[in-house]
């Protein structure tokens, strides 16, 4: 049985009206990846990226938290942390947890001044995943394959048992072509026979390379998860195909978040579900989150499915809907419409379906102030086809995020809408998602406003969420 958490350990409380609720966030200081989640003897063993020391990138250690349920967490103590003279001197970066009789983690170790030497790593743990003992074999895994030319991108293992034999996908690049996943197997998880690229992309068109792939069955189907890198920016693509024979064959692809998720990272839980983290990004400035004293938060675990088109859903984790309290619900409205809504907050889940006629236009304003200097805007607008989440200030738009979101013949357009402070994610129709943060200067700037024009509501629910901390 894991022991209960000190008190030191609990989380931190505050009154940053922007700091997440319900959300996943560390105790203090950064977090990115989610990093070797696992459920163990009916547990959720979530483990992150972080910096115990400042809140802003680098030091990477692996953070701890333990939960029955998704939801509720307890922190615990660092579970990984850089070796002096060992592979991960510099860091112990991205990897999974594995079952092989004891829980095992897969990580990539970091040595150089740039973090350019990126070998993988073992750990194991013989008291219930509080300690974890490195491999005094490490690292496992060195070699770059030569296809991939002169790069220091190697990292970010996932891995998964078929039979006797354990495989693994690595995220990476080959040089002047684009991303790539190489694939390898292993009888112990120390000895790995490189194979081949799983896939290889194109530059121009899906980024200069991959990290933290995700690779997995749903029914018939294998999805493959990236976090491509593009330079100027990142995003997470994801792949649908069939798998035979070592080989992947892609059948359609998207993009798994159109806003601020990154480096997501997926379970099998004991239920058979495929259960999703993903780390939702800050935008302001390293002085902004020293002087908050945190950064980064998790995405709602999402349940993954796909549909019969080979789209990929999610749909937030149904032990959500315990954590909902006092209730707002607006009857059905027919054509236009432009109001304030008598219900505000900072910690709101939101469901809304519409029926669009075909220059339709729907916008639901959250984090709204009463003289409307700052407000954040999610729109959607039929004849574009096109969903938008906009923040402004003082009459400017200061941060922007959008997806085009095509219906189908006579589909309604559904919406769940999860406000959490400073973040606030948007899933339409569970098939297309945009996560957004937005930063208000007042936390007086919490009201919600509804307009609409050739439009049908046939449903608005809005409730207050209650903290998941105790």
């Amino acid at each position: 049985m894991t022991p209960a958490p000190t008190s030191s350990q609990t989380h931190r409380t505050t009154v940053d009206f922007l700091r997440p609720t319900y959300h996943f966030t560390p105790p203090a200081n950064w977090m990115n990846d989610p990093n070797g989640v696992i459920q163990w003897r009916g547990l959720y063993h979530f483990f992150y990226q972080h910096n115990p020391l400042e809140a802003v990138w680098g030091n990477m250690h692996w953070g701890h938290a333990v939960s029955p349920d998704l939801i509720h967490w307890e922190h615990f103590p660092i579970a990984l942390a850089p070796t002096p003279g060992s592979p991960d001197e510099r860091g112990c970066f991205s990897g999974c947890a594995v079952n092989n009789g004891l829980p095992t983690f897969i990580y990539t170790g970091v040595r150089g001044e740039k973090y350019e030497i990126q070998t993988q790593c073992l750990a194991v743990s013989h008291d219930g995943l509080l300690t974890w003992e490195k491999d005094p074999r490490n690292p496992v895994l060195s070699e770059v394959p030569a296809v991939a030319g002169q790069t220091s991108d190697f990292r970010d293992p996932f891995v998964w048992r078929e039979g006797d034999i354990w495989y693994m996908v690595l995220g990476s690049r080959i040089k002047d072509v684009g991303g790539a996943v190489f694939l390898y197997r292993s009888p112990n998880l120390v000895d790995w026979e490189y194979l081949h690229p799983l896939i290889v992309g194109e530059q121009s068109r899906n980024g200069l390379f991959w990290e933290c792939p995700n690779f997995f069955p749903i029914g018939d189907k294998w999805v493959l998860l990236l976090s491509s890198n593009f330079g100027p920016y990142v995003q997470v693509l994801y792949i649908i195909g069939t798998y035979e024979n070592l080989h992947f064959t892609p059948l359609a692809e998207g993009i798994l978040d159109y806003g601020m998720i990154y480096a997501p990272l997926s379970l099998l839980d004991d239920a058979g579900r495929r259960v999703l983290f993903g780390w939702v990004r800050e935008t302001r400035p390293d002085a902004a989150m020293r002087e908050a004293g945190w950064s980064g938060a998790q995405s709602i675990p999402r349940i993954l499915s796909l549909d019969a088109h080979h789209r990929l859903l999610t749909t937030p984790a149904p032990e959500l809907l315990a954590q909902r309290g006092e209730h707002y619900h607006l009857p059905s409205a027919a054509q236009h419409g432009d109001t304030l809504l008598p219900v505000e907050g900072w910690a709101l889940d939101i469901e809304a379906t519409i029926q669009f006629q075909p220059d339709g236009l729907y916008t639901l304003t959250v984090g709204c102030a009463a003289d409307g200097s700052e407000h954040t805007d999610i729109r959607y607008d039929a004849a574009r086809r096109l969903l938008t989440v906009e923040s402004f200030q003082k009459g400017a738009v200061i941060s922007r995020h959008e997806a085009a979101h095509p219906l189908d013949e006579n589909e309604s357009l559904t919406l769940r809408i999860l406000l959490d402070g400073s973040v606030l994610e948007v899933i339409a129709n569970q098939r297309t998602s945009l996560t957004h943060r937005l930063y208000p200067e007042s936390r007086e700037s919490s009201g919600l406003r509804l307009s609409y024009e050739r439009a049908q509501i046939h449903t608005l629910d809005i409730w207050k969420m209650a903290s998941i901390w105790h």
